[in-house]
């Protein structure tokens, strides 16, 4: 069994389609099925059905792809391993973030590691809070950057930001006065939350129950997988959502957001990194990186006007 039919492998299993996996792989046709047939005919297993014109996983397949991709995912651990021994960083660095801290405070410190460090592939995926923190447990990635707490074994963390959530309603909802809202108002309206997982979602969770409102007591009408689509159910009705100020204040021109006079806690946005794996040049120098002040950095002390 060789890397290279593991990539094949796991790239004809992705797409259940011998020439579409071809494509991708840049092989022909004939080369991906070979190595179908010579990893089966090595360890005697049948890892695909064909059906007519079709290939379908086997139950033996199914077990096997995340075998395969973790062997996949340690060779590459390995490579890294090589490549920061030799010299400056360098080699790929996957990193997995929230969405708030993606679109709204990652990308200017991913140009300037960019610019330090051109010999760096970097990687990023978008998720939440929870998916980016078991991508580093799983090894799908060097590093997490999320606005939400993490509690995993083995993962540490370390904190490069603050962030303060907001309260935010539509134009037409009766808190677009400035009138000041009490804790007991909240049970009043309907609300647009963001999806299970999500950083804001648990932040905003935890201080419900820090003013003594079980979460589930709210009227939540939809749930929502991004912020932009939060503040656009907000901009439509008369809920209520609660966001990170950076996301807000991205949305001051519309003049349709208004920011609730309701106080909202400071949170932290964190690097999140696995303790028993190697750290690389490539991780250490981001690590240091997001801890640096971004030129122009808005405060999360204060929310902006909307």
């Amino acid at each position: 069994m060789t890397l290279d039919q593991l990539r094949i492998f796991l790239e004809v299993a992705a797409r259940e389609h011998v020439t579409r996996a071809a494509e991708v792989l840049n092989l022909t046709q004939s080369a991906v099925s070979a190595a179908i047939s010579a990893l089966e005919a090595r360890h005697a297993v049948i890892l695909f059905n064909r059906v007519g014109r079709r290939i379908e996983l086997t139950e033996a397949g199914k077990l096997f792809v995340p075998e395969a991709r973790a062997v996949l995912e340690r060779a590459q651990t390995a490579e890294h391993v090589l490549a920061d021994l030799g010299g400056s960083a360098s080699g790929i660095l996957r990193i997995h973030a929230s969405q708030t801290v993606a679109s709204y405070w990652l990308p200017a410190r991913l140009v300037s590691y960019h610019e330090r460090f051109p010999r760096v592939d970097l990687r990023l995926t978008v998720g939440n809070t929870q998916s980016a923190a078991e991508a580093v447990l799983t090894g799908a990635a060097e590093l997490a950057v999320v606005e939400g707490e993490v509690f995993l074994a083995g993962l540490k963390r370390r904190k490069v930001a603050e962030d303060r959530l907001v309260l935010v309603v539509g134009s037409r909802h009766p808190w677009a006065d400035g009138r000041k809202i009490r804790s007991s108002d909240l049970l009043e309206t309907n609300w647009i939350m963001r999806e299970q997982g999500s950083g804001t979602r648990s932040a905003f969770e935890a201080q419900l129950f820090n003013l003594g409102i079980e979460p589930q007591s709210l009227s939540v009408v939809l749930e929502m997988p991004s912020n932009e689509a939060a503040m656009a159910a907000v901009e439509a009705g008369l809920s209520a959502t609660v966001l990170s100020s950076r996301a807000a204040s991205s949305h001051s021109f519309s003049g349709r957001l208004h920011i609730a006079d309701f106080p909202m806690p400071l949170r932290q946005f964190s690097a999140i990194f696995h303790g028993e794996r190697h750290v690389t040049r490539a991780l250490r120098a981001m690590l240091d990186l997001l801890n640096e002040p971004a030129p122009a950095e808005p405060s999360a002390k204060s929310a902006p006007d909307v």
